[in-house]
């Protein structure tokens, strides 16, 4: 063969061949079998769910080694926190894992109220709106990772009804909080705003026809040919490996452990709510395709209870040293606070005006020591460990998050398997870059 098509160079890793055309089996017998190809997948491959990069070997279409190489998306928000009160702390923490910002938020609020020791005073129905905006983001999660890995594996209605569904619940999270994503919405010590009517009339909408959607689901997906052979028996990872790595969520309960912590390390309230924990035995992508699903029936269960347990009352602590100025109604013309909240702080009470100027541009302090909270998220055990001295903004906050240690298990399910499959093990762990690298 031509030196024009392939040419050779001797290198420490052994002799490399730069192919540039002509016939590729003849490339191949000249470069031997033992010969390997190193193929960089990533970080601008739309199959690694963000900025994911693999470095995979192969022999012919087989991995003989895959390594990630993370860190592409790396915001630094645990250093920013400590420039910021621990109110503000928030609108850094909802926009890591930006698939689950309601969580992010949980996390980091449960960390503080422990730290100031408050647990107990937080409002009923604030839990409640907690639990109930928790459960939307888990199936609006869970949507995500439908809708992406049925493209990834041709499945392209999928993609369209799962984004289609998600948007509602969008536009939910707009009413109540102003925004579809990185809401800061969840704050120490309560909400910064109420749940709407308007808003819970389009939840208890959605309770009706989500379930027959997800059913619909199902029925497209399940006994499709393709779907079964791409997913059953494809990227095993038995319940062993899922502890020696540490891997929580979806993946472990698809290994046969049911370990959630909303039952096993109750928060928040879940105790109160009656659900269940879905789990398979396959331990490969099929099961955790199932245990999504699932997943997604049982947070409507918890989403329904929440909705009929909802009682009129306040969503934010009533100690007004911690309670930052929230449920401020829109003055008339659509802009800042209300009228009679300003006359108040201005006009009434001059110590108020000063709370106020003094709780928003310095916060709140807090007693020294630290704790950590885990929370179940969609992708796994999201944990925060927060370590406070004493002062206004937080000393250290580092998340255990679940897509970072997830990530792990992808060396351990894509070798020895296939290249195509590789696609498949690594959608079926659900990661989201912005929550891995932070």
């Amino acid at each position: 063969m031509s030196t024009d098509y392939a040419a050779a160079r001797e290198t420490t890793e052994g002799k490399v061949f730069t192919v540039t055309g002509g016939d590729w089996d003849s490339v191949v017998n000249e470069a031997g079998s033992e010969e390997r190809i190193v193929v960089n997948m990533g970080p601008q491959h739309p199959s690694t769910h963000g900025v994911l990069r693999l470095v995979l070997e192969l022999e012919g279409e087989t991995v003989t080694e895959a390594r990630t190489v993370i860190g592409y998306l790396h915001t630094g928000i645990e250093k920013n926190l400590e420039f910021r009160n621990w109110t503000q702390g928030t609108t850094f923490v909802t926009r890591m894992d930006y698939l689950a910002p309601m969580f992010n938020e949980a996390g980091y609020c449960f960390a503080v109220e422990k730290l100031l020791g408050i647990e107990d005073q937080i409002t009923q129905r604030a839990q409640t709106i907690r639990i109930l905006m928790m459960e939307l983001n888990r199936i609006s999660s869970h949507l995500v990772w439908l809708a992406t890995t049925g493209m990834e594996l041709g499945a392209l209605s999928m993609m369209i009804y799962g984004f289609r569904e998600r948007e509602y619940i969008l536009d939910i999270f707009e009413l109540v909080s102003g925004l579809r994503m990185n809401h800061a919405y969840i704050r120490p010590g309560g909400l910064a705003q109420d749940l709407n009517d308007e808003a819970a009339a389009k939840i208890r909408e959605m309770l009706g026809w989500m379930p027959d959607r997800i059913d619909m689901y199902e029925d497209l997906l399940s006994g499709n040919t393709i779907w079964r052979e791409r997913t059953q028996g494809v990227a095993v990872l038995d319940v062993t490996g899922c502890v020696a790595l540490g891997i929580t969520g979806p993946v472990l309960r698809s290994a046969g452990l049911g370990w959630d912590i909303r039952k096993q390390q109750p928060y928040g309230g879940y105790e109160t709510y009656d659900f269940e924990v879905p789990t398979e035995s396959t331990a490969d992508a099929w099961g955790r395709y199932k245990v999504r699903l699932n997943e997604m029936r049982q947070s409507l269960r918890i989403v329904q209870q929440a909705m009929d347990r909802l009682e009129p009352g306040p969503i934010m602590i009533a100690d007004k040293k911690i309670s930052w100025p929230s449920q401020l109604a829109i003055g008339g013309d659509g802009l800042g606070n209300s009228l009679e909240h300003v006359a108040k702080i201005m006009g009434q009470s001059m110590e108020a005006l000063i709370h106020h100027f003094k709780l928003v541009t310095e916060g709140f302090r807090v007693p020294p020591g630290q704790v950590y909270v885990p929370i179940e998220a969609p992708r796994g055990e999201l944990g925060v460990h927060a370590v406070s001295d004493g002062g206004t903004r937080p000393f250290r906050v580092h998340y255990r998050e679940p897509s970072f240690v997830n990530l792990q298990a992808i060396p351990a399910m894509a070798e020895g398997g296939l290249l195509a499959d590789v696609i498949v093990g690594g959608a079926s762990l659900d990661p989201v870059m912005g929550g891995c690298d932070r």
